[in-house]
């Protein structure tokens, strides 16, 4: 039964004291109570813990870690929690009042279901963002969907815990696309089910971004894909469009290369593919 859902709300942080308390208020303003809100600040340098310390709420904990990335701070507050339904905040976005509830009305009908997430309404600079058929949000099997792009926003997800014991953490060695590689790891033996509602607003397009100030991403996405075809988990179809995803992002990003002058790096992308034929 949906009475009977806990709720342990990851939030990491960097240096966003200005969004942070938004976010906390949308986690702490849930018309679903049964939650606990863990706050992983990743060495902020700002007014973070002096924010988090007027946070006045028995449900809220505030783990203050060294800087070692939005990977490391997602996995410590993973091992902090004490639920089995994890949800997802990044701390410059935020939910509606009604996001865990409706969440946990689908997860009461879905139960066999362990990875839900749900439309988002996207943000720059105060405005609303149209969003492009690209980014359709999928739901059932979407190890396909998630090859091209990131298919699910991080802050709309809600991930039982038995998916990381079963893929384990967040990788840190990720300086980026930390989530396009959990999801890729996740879709390949998980269905996803879509929350039809834009629960969460997301708010981008600023260059404090990492997907914004990190040039090259793809090396990044590269590195996934490579993970997964030498995991020996894939099927032979699912093997051959990671395989065709893998060339198309290795030749963008050896184009890229080359304008930057870097010819030696655009000649090991370009060949990069040919050591995963068989």
């Amino acid at each position: 039964m949906a009475e009977n859902i806990f709720f342990s709300v990851i939030i990491p942080t960097f240096n966003r004291k200005s969004f942070l308390e938004r976010a906390v208020d949308s986690v702490l303003s849930q018309t679903w109570k049964d939650l606990e809100l863990i706050v992983t600040d990743d060495g902020s340098t700002d007014d973070t813990g002096s924010f988090m310390e007027t946070v006045r709420d028995d449900r809220v904990r505030y783990l203050k870690l060294p800087h070692l990335g939005v990977s490391s701070a997602r996995n410590s507050g993973i091992r902090a929690a004490s639920g089995d339904n994890l949800a997802f905040l990044d701390s410059d976005d935020y939910w509606v009042p009604e996001k865990l509830e409706r969440t946990a009305w689908y997860m009461s009908r879905f139960p066999e279901i362990s990875i839900f997430h749900t439309e988002e309404t996207w943000l720059r600079r105060g405005k609303i963002l149209s969003q492009k058929k690209k980014h359709a949000k999928p739901e059932g099997r979407v190890f396909r969907q998630a090859l091209p792009l990131c298919c699910i926003g991080m802050s709309t997800a809600v991930v039982k815990r038995k998916v990381f014991n079963a893929i384990g953490l967040f990788d840190e060695t990720f300086e980026a696309c930390e989530d396009y590689d959990l999801w890729l790891r996740a879709a390949n033996l998980y269905d996803v089910k879509l929350i039809p509602e834009p629960l969460t607003v997301k708010n981008g397009g600023r260059p404090d971004q990492l997907s914004v100030k990190t040039w090259g991403l793809d090396r990044f996405r590269i590195k996934a894909l490579e993970k997964m075809l030498i995991s020996g988990e894939l099927t032979e179809e699912d093997r051959a469009a990671t395989l065709t995803e893998l060339s198309l992002k290795c030749g963008i990003f050896a184009m890229g290369c080359e304008k930057r002058s870097r010819s030696s790096e655009a000649e090991y992308y370009r060949g990069l593919p040919l050591s995963y034929l068989r």
